[in-house]
């Protein structure tokens, strides 16, 4: 630690011998003379709001909620905390995510966000019909009762086509969607594991091993079992499916 900030307090003095006049920062408001500097303000405005809120689009208008909670119920139906570890299971959330919504991002960027960098269209419609292709995802993976929950709880009517559905509403339903088709997945992966651990009970306790904890036994039966019937590419393969 000591040595890294000996080096960069030498390349610190380096820098400053070398430049003959120290940098001016000018904070300032002025006028602007040509509209498209404003335009172009107003571009990098937009971007840093999105990059803010990236976190929070990807768990509200992607695959990324069920994907993550399946992976996380896995971990937990085979015994395993900590493995594979937090960081390989959100990277391959993320890889899946962008496999699954590679088509819907591709349409965004072609209706919506290049005819807009190409000031062929404005803000209001760059907007609508860069949302569209995620809205069109969201509702065929959105149960109509859950939908319908919130134009109750909004007490709004009805929606006649997929234009008049609002994000607001959309997106807590969507969620909510995601919440229970993920716990479903789950509980089907739990089942032949719950198998494995009750049959390795009882064996245990027939034997008179009481005071040997299952899990010792179990677990490595578990993990050979999921490797026996290829487990990642069925779930992986299955959960991408999934997804209408």
């Amino acid at each position: 630690m000591k040595l890294l900030l000996t080096l960069l307090i030498f390349s610190i003095s380096l820098f400053a011998e070398e430049t003959a006049a120290p940098p001016i920062v000018n904070l300032s408001v002025a006028a602007i003379d040509d509209p498209t500097q404003f335009v172009k303000t107003i571009n990098i405005a937009i971007i840093l709001a999105l990059l803010v809120l990236a976190p929070s689009l990807i768990l509200m208008v992607t695959s990324f909620t069920r994907i993550i909670i399946v992976f996380s119920l896995l971990r937990q139906a085979m015994g395993l905390q900590q493995t594979p570890p937090t960081q390989i299971v959100i990277s391959l959330g993320l890889i899946m995510t962008i496999f699954i919504m590679e088509p819907y991002a591709k349409k965004s960027w072609e209706n919506g966000i290049k005819p807009y960098m190409d000031e062929q269209i404005g803000y209001e419609l760059a907007f609508e019909q860069g949302i569209k292709p995620f809205k069109e995802f969201m509702i065929k993976n959105t149960r109509e009762d859950d939908l319908a929950l919130f134009y109750r709880i909004k007490k709004e009517e009805n929606p006649k086509n997929i234009d008049d559905v609002s994000l607001t509403i959309l997106m807590p339903a969507f969620i909510v969607s995601e919440l229970r088709t993920a716990f479903e997945i789950g509980f089907l992966i739990f089942l032949p594991f719950l198998v494995i651990d009750i049959i390795v009970a009882s064996i245990l306790m027939s034997l008179g091993m009481m005071m040997l904890p299952p899990v010792m036994i179990s677990l490595p039966i578990k993990i050979i079992f999921f490797i026996v019937i290829d487990g990642w590419q069925l779930i992986i393969g299955n959960l991408a499916q999934s997804f209408k």
